[in-house]
């Protein structure tokens, strides 16, 4: 059981930054505030620096390229995906319904 929860977190994860990407290309200055958001985590070291660093490097590339990154399949994208700068970017609502849909597709399985 403790294996499949960990496959439906990865799922609602993924389908949360499928949001976040398309959220990125209606509202562009949503990545300064995800790299505004990095070098704050490498200043106070709240995050681990392979995160920061890695994110850092994510940023660097054009909107195309994070969008790309955010829906990547492996296992590097999927651990990225659990440290995100995007906190916050999906209202609470359109979160919970992401949740919802996720978990049903999940237990239709």
């Amino acid at each position: 059981m403790g294996r499949n929860l960990h496959e439906l977190a990865e799922a609602r994860s993924l389908a949360l930054h499928r949001a976040v990407a398309a959220r990125l290309r209606e509202q562009p200055a949503l990545l300064d505030a995800a790299r505004a958001r990095v070098e704050s985590w490498r200043r106070d070291g709240s995050v681990a620096p392979f995160y920061a660093t890695a994110w850092a490097d994510v940023l660097a590339g054009d909107l195309d390229a994070v969008a790309a990154a955010l829906v990547a399949p492996g296992e590097r994208a999927t651990a990225l995906r659990q440290v995100t700068p995007f906190a916050g970017v999906v209202d609470p609502r359109t979160r919970w319904q992401i949740w919802r849909r996720e978990r049903e597709a999940f237990d239709a399985r």
